[in-house]
């Protein structure tokens, strides 16, 4: 019965011994764990300042861009403005100098106004 004590010493010793490497193994791995998530968690962290910084950069451009256009339509509302503001003053002189054949057209466009609409 010695050898079958001797065998169960030793058994009970190497069980041990596993479960004293499972466990520092198992130690080893949740340390590992932490630091792979520290290091998403960092990568994350980097991801959304990044994220953040490169939307504000793109929204100012976009007011850049908006300001730039809304200069570009005044410029052109003004030009317009300016131009119409020619042509008034040559049909206001055509119409002084030919009032007769001003009052047909307007009678003749004002006509055809009134027949467009009738019909629909």
């Amino acid at each position: 019965m010695a050898k079958h004590e001797a065998t169960r010493e030793e058994l009970e010793t190497r069980a041990r011994e596993a479960a004293d490497d499972v466990s520092a193994r198992a130690r080893r791995a949740a340390q590992e764990a932490q630091h792979a998530a520290e290091a998403l968690r960092d990568k994350g962290a980097e991801f959304v300042d990044s994220a953040r910084e490169r939307g504000h950069e793109y929204a100012e451009r976009a007011r850049d861009e908006a300001r730039r256009i809304y200069r570009e339509g005044e410029r052109r509302a003004s030009e317009v403005a300016s131009h119409a503001e020619e042509y008034y003053g040559e049909a206001t002189d055509i119409v002084r100098r030919h009032p007769i054949q001003a009052l047909g057209i307007a009678a003749g466009i004002g006509f055809l106004l009134g027949l467009t609409m009738t019909r629909r």
